[in-house]
C-alpha cells in the first residue's frame, strides 16, 4: 500500500494537528496542578479596558467613556454598563487591571498572547497550547490535546505555530465561518467518500505489515521511527473511527435553552463548543472569534476590537479615514461587539460552574493590549500597551477580586504591573508544569518555557 493511498484515508490538513504525536499517548492523563484543562479566550484587536473591565468615570468628559460603572455581585467591584451579565459572575473572576508591555502591533501582539513569550527571541517558540500538549498530553486519546476555535486565521498576520516542536503538536482548527448555522460540522474528522468502516479497518491491517522491515533491520533509528509512526497512525485511526470524536464537536447535542444562554450567534456557539470540548477531555482550547457580517450588520466584515474610528457609534464604524483603520467593525456598544461577548463569557463561567467543571478548568480572558485613554480626532481609540486588563477564573482562582490598578484615565499602571509573560507563567504553573525542566529542540537544545514570566500573585 503506497503512502499516497494511506493519505487517502482522510489524513488531510488539520488532522495531523488533531493527532498530536506518540508522546501524547505516553503523557499523563492528569496534571499535578490545580488546573486539569485550560480555556484561553483571546478577544483579538485590543479591547478598550476603560469601556469594559476598568471603568474611569473621573477622566475628563472629552475623553470619558459614555458607558458608566455598574455594581457587580461583589461589593466594591464595578465594571461598565456594557458587561451586565459578566458583572453577575464577578465572584468567580480575578480581574487583573495592571497588564502592560511594549508591543503595539496586532500580529506581534497576537503572537505574544498565544505563545506567552515576548517575540524576538533566538528560538521560535510554540503556541502555549502546543507546549502544554507536548508536556502533559491529552485527557482523551480520541481527541486532540490542543484545539483552536474556529482557527480561521483572523489574528492579524499571526499563524499558530509549533515553533521548535514537531509539527504534530499544532493546533487542530475546527474552522467554520459561522458555527451557529444549521449543519455546521467540524472539518477533517470523517472518512473520505466511498470508504466504509470495513474497508478502513482492512487498510489499517495492511498498513501494520509495512513496519516489519524496519523492525527487523536492527538499526535503532529505524526501530524508533517505526514505533513513532505506529503510534501516530494508531492515534489517527482512533480519531477517525471513534464516534465520541464527532460527538464532542456536535453542537446539536446541546438543548436549545443552553445554546440560547450563550447567544445564538457565531461567538456564542464558539464559546459553547469550548465548554463541550473541555468536558470531553481536550486539554487546551483557544478561542479567537468575532461575529460575522450579516444582513443586519452590513459592512461588518472585520469585527474585532481595533476601534480606531467612531468607537461609540451605535452602528457601523464606517470608513472615516478612507480605509485607514476603522472599517469593517461596529461600535463597541453594539450587540455584535461587547453585547455578544458579555453574554457568551458569562454563560461559559456559569455553565462550567453548574457542571462542576470550573473547579478544575482555568479560564483566561485575554486581549493583546488596550486602547488609548484619549479619543483621537476620529473619535476612536488607538493601540495602547501601557495599560490593559485581563481576567482569570476557575481551578482555584480566588474570585471576587481586582489585582493592580491604573491611574484615573486608565493610561498607566500604578501598582502590581504584569506582562503577558506573567499571564503565560500563571497558566503553566496552574497546570503543574515545572518551568525549571527544559523542553528540547530537534537539535537537542534545551529551551525553558516562559523563562521571563512570574506567576501572578494573589490569584489563590
Amino acid at each position: 500500500m503506497r503512502r499516497r493511498n494511506f493519505l487517502g484515508l482522510g489524513l488531510t490538513g488539520g488532522l495531523a494537528g488533531l493527532m498530536g504525536s506518540t508522546s501524547a499517548l505516553r503523557a499523563s492523563d492528569s496534571t499535578k496542578g490545580r488546573a486539569k484543562r485550560v480555556i484561553i479566550v483571546f478577544e483579538q484587536g485590543g479591547m478598550s479596558h476603560m469601556d469594559t473591565w476598568d471603568p474611569k468615570p473621573e477622566t475628563i468628559a472629552e475623553h470619558r467613556s459614555p458607558y458608566q460603572p455598574i455594581d457587580t455581585n461583589v461589593p466594591g467591584i464595578q465594571l461598565t454598563s456594557l458587561m451586565p451579565n459578566v458583572a453577575r459572575q464577578a465572584d468567580k473572576l480575578a480581574i487583573v487591571r495592571s497588564m502592560c508591555h511594549t508591543i503595539n502591533d496586532h500580529g506581534a501582539g497576537a503572537k505574544y498572547v498565544l505563545q506567552g513569550v515576548k517575540p524576538g527571541g533566538a528560538v521560535e517558540m510554540p503556541d502555549l497550547g502546543a507546549a502544554i500538549s507536548q508536556r502533559i498530553g491529552s485527557n482523551a486519546k480520541y481527541l486532540p490535546p490542543y484545539v483552536m476555535i474556529p482557527g480561521n486565521g483572523e489574528m492579524s498576520g499571526y499563524a499558530p505555530t509549533t515553533g521548535f516542536l514537531s509539527p504534530a503538536w499544532k493546533a487542530f482548527r475546527t474552522q467554520g465561518r459561522d458555527l451557529s448555522q444549521p449543519g455546521w460540522k467540524v472539518a477533517d474528522l470523517g472518512l473520505i467518500g466511498g470508504l466504509d468502516d470495513r474497508r478502513f479497518r482492512n487498510r489499517r491491517d495492511l498498513l501494520s505489515n509495512l513496519d516489519v522491515g524496519l523492525l527487523t533491520s536492527g538499526n535503532p533509528t529505524d526501530v524508533t521511527k517505526s514505533r513513532e509512526m505506529t503510534g501516530f497512525f494508531e492515534h489517527a485511526f482512533d480519531m477517525l473511527s471513534n464516534p465520541r470524536t464527532q460527538t464532542a464537536f456536535d453542537l446539536t447535542q446541546e438543548s436549545t435553552a443552553t445554546r440560547e444562554k450563550y447567544g445564538m450567534g457565531h461567538r456564542g456557539q464558539c464559546y459553547l463548543l469550548a465548554r463541550r470540548l473541555v468536558e470531553s477531555g481536550v486539554r487546551v482550547v483557544a478561542l479567537e472569534v468575532r461575529e460575522n457580517e450579516s444582513p443586519t450588520t452590513p459592512g461588518g466584515f472585520n469585527m474585532n476590537w481595533d476601534h480606531h474610528d467612531e468607537i461609540y457609534t451605535s452602528g457601523s464604524c464606517g470608513t472615516v479615514r478612507n480605509k485607514a483603520g476603522g472599517e469593517g467593525r461596529y461600535g463597541i456598544g453594539h450587540w455584535v461587539m461587547t453585547g455578544s461577548t458579555d453574554r457568551a463569557f458569562a454563560a461559559l463561567l456559569a455553565d462550567l460552574h453548574e457542571r462542576g467543571l470550573l473547579s478544575e478548568t482555568l479560564v483566561c480572558f485575554v486581549t493583546e493590549f488596550g486602547r488609548t485613554p484619549k479619543l483621537n480626532k476620529f473619535q476612536g481609540r488607538d493601540h495602547w500597551s501601557n495599560a490593559f486588563s485581563i481576567a482569570f477564573a476557575g481551578a482555584g482562582v480566588r474570585g471576587g477580586q481586582v489585582i493592580g490598578k491604573t491611574d484615573k484615565d486608565g493610561g498607566y499602571v500604578l501598582d502590581q504591573p504584569y506582562t503577558l509573560d506573567d499571564y503565560a507563567a500563571t497558566v503553566i504553573e496552574f497546570l503543574g508544569i515545572d518551568r525549571e525542566t527544559p523542553t528540547y529542540t530537534r537539535e537537542n537544545r534545551p529551551v525553558f518555557l516562559v523563562p521571563e514570566g512570574r506567576a501572578i500573585e494573589r490569584l489563590v
